[in-house]
């Protein structure tokens, strides 16, 4: 084994200054029987900028499992999304 040789990276360390202490909330939409795939999928493009696969998968996991957090996020950003995906008919809710 050789002895640990001190390198350029090592000797130039950040320290964080102040600690900021945020809530991470989910968007979590619902899974019911009335929205399509392709409706959910659209909405989740539209409303959380997810790309095709994301939404898709998603959109499985909420048909499959029941519901899914598609979105992690503080509440003043996830609110305005929550109520755009309920206003498109899709069951939506923001939890801790």
């Amino acid at each position: 084994m050789q002895p640990f040789e001190e390198n350029d990276w090592s000797t130039n360390v950040d320290v964080l200054d102040e600690v900021v202490e945020t809530d991470v909330h989910n968007l979590v939409v619902f899974n019911d029987e009335v929205n399509t795939f392709d409706h959910v999928i659209e909405t989740l493009i539209d409303v959380c900028a997810h790309t095709p696969e994301q939404a898709e998968q998603c959109t499985l996991l909420i048909h499959y499992k029941g519901k899914c957090s598609v979105k992690n996020g503080s509440w003043e950003e996830l609110v305005p999304m929550r109520n755009e995906i309920c206003r498109r008919g899709i069951s939506a809710e923001v939890l801790n």
